[in-house]
Formats: C-alpha cells, structure tokens, sequence
C-alpha cells in the first residue's frame, strides 16, 4: 500500500530539487567566471598551416570578408555536437578550423571521413596554435571582420543560429 504524499513533504521534496538547481547553475558560473578568458584582443594572432588535404592556408589571404576560427578536437563530445553546424557555415561563409591534439593529418581525415566532414583543417597535434591564440577549452569560436579584428569569440557549445547570426552582423558592419 503507498503512503500518501501530503502538501508539506512535497514542498520539501520541490524545495530540495531547486536547491540542487541553485547549486549546479551557481558551480557552473564560478566556474565560467574563475576560466581565463581566451585571447580576445583587437587584432588576430597569426595563423598560417599546412591543411590536411594537402592545401596551405594564411589568414592573411583572408582579408576584405568575415571569417570563422574555430577551435575543436577529435576527442571533444561537445565539439562533435557542433561539427555539422560547422560544415554547414562553412559552404555559406569563410571557415577555418584548427584541430586541436587530434594527431595528424591522416587522424583527422580519417575522423572527418567517418563523420562527414568538409570543413577546412589545420592540425595543431603539439596545441602551438591553441596557445597563440590563448584557447583554453573546445570548442571555441573567433569571429574576425575583413581586417582580421576579432569581433566576437564563443567558448563551449554555440547555435548555428549563433554563429550565423555573429557572422552575418559583422559581414554588414564591416
């Protein structure tokens, strides 16, 4: 036989689930505001590598247009949640993306190739790109103007409404 729930004990028991709720959501922003901020100063770092399907690229010969840096690992769940957001940015706008201790080339392609992947990769297996650009945690998202500006960064899961949304303000105020 089940005992009757009175009005007093489910007070307590709604109580105690927004307590927990209170405590998660206060750890997560002490957590937040004790992460160091990336790099998001004025202009950009260098970035310049070999890709993995054999290509180069320099940001310096992306100038005069909006572009995504995005940061992300092979290893990475939350990263995996975007990867298809990416891909899909990647055919409306400028997108590079810097894999980060993922191994080599032949790693990411193959990890590209299972996922369906298109976007364009630098591989970063050592994390020196990932330093100059003070990312600390992936993903993490630069977006830069045609001068090569940082205009918005994101670090963690962002929309693709986010992302386009960022990327279509600075396409129109640059």
């Amino acid at each position: 036989m089940k005992q009757a729930v009175g009005p007093g004990r489910r007070s307590r028991r709604w109580l105690g689930h927004l307590m927990f709720l209170a405590l998660i959501l206060g750890g997560a922003g002490i957590l937040h505001w004790l992460q160091p901020e990336p790099l998001a100063s004025s202009v950009s770092p260098v970035l310049a590598g070999d890709l993995i399907d054999g290509g180069k690229f320099d940001l310096e010969d992306h100038q005069d247009r909006p572009i995504l840096v995005h940061f992300w690992a092979t290893w990475c769940p939350v990263c995996r949640l975007g990867d298809g957001t990416i891909d899909a940015l990647a055919k409306s706008f400028d997108v590079i993306t810097v894999a980060i201790r993922s191994g080599g080339p032949r790693d990411i392609r193959e990890h590209m190739s299972r996922e369906s992947l298109s976007f364009p990769v630098i591989p970063d297996p050592q994390g020196e790109l990932t330093a100059d650009w003070g990312v600390t945690g992936v993903p993490a998202n630069f977006i830069l103007d045609g001068d090569n500006r940082i205009r918005f960064v994101t670090v963690g899961y962002t929309t693709g409404v986010g992302l386009w949304g960022r990327l279509w303000i600075t396409r129109m105020l640059d």
